[in-house]
């Protein structure tokens, strides 16, 4: 590895540690947070529900193109699926900062089931950040095989996160308020 790479790799991974931490404060501080007299944005639950979907589906595209050799192609998935990401966060924020917090009303076992899908997918969700940075940085340092060990974690716990992202909302939609 060349000093260059070197030095390039360890700004990546300080703005991949600054990126990691400041992600999940700034969304749990603006989770508290409620915009004054502003109407509720009901609407975009089922939109990035959506997005989820669609991020689980173009991961396991992504993931066939490149078990199929076509690079380009991963590349373009997974870059999509950055943005995708990117997109629900703003959505996701945008609705808790305009409408109160829904409840979960289910009773017995399902209650149970409900919150360890929910609390699983909210650690992962954290933890999946500055995974899928560390993977997708490796990429652009031409660090093929780095990038290959870290998408074998990678891959799952974000597809795991993607999933339970549509399963939280088909269980906790009968409850808004809409």
């Amino acid at each position: 590895m060349t000093e260059e790479v070197t030095l390039k790799e360890k700004r990546f991974n300080r703005l991949i540690t600054v990126i990691s931490i400041a992600i999940p404060l700034v969304v749990a501080l603006l989770f508290g947070y409620k915009i004054p007299n502003a109407e509720p944005l009901s609407f975009l639950p089922p939109i990035y529900a959506g997005i989820n979907g669609l991020t689980a589906v173009l991961l396991i595209a992504a993931f066939i193109a490149i078990k199929n050799g076509k690079e380009r192609i991963h590349q373009r998935l997974m870059t999509t699926n950055i943005i995708l990401s990117a997109l629900f966060l703003v959505m996701y924020v945008a609705y808790h900062m305009t409408s109160e917090t829904t409840v979960f009303g289910g009773e017995g076992p399902i209650k149970f089931v409900y919150y360890f899908i929910l609390m699983t997918h909210i650690v992962l969700s954290i933890s999946v950040i500055p995974l899928v940075l560390i993977t997708y940085s490796k990429v652009y340092l031409d660090d093929f095989e780095s990038h290959r060990q870290w998408a074998k974690y990678t891959f799952p716990i974000w597809l795991y996160v993607a999933i339970t992202g549509v399963l939280v909302y088909i269980m906790i939609s009968p409850y808004y308020q809409y």
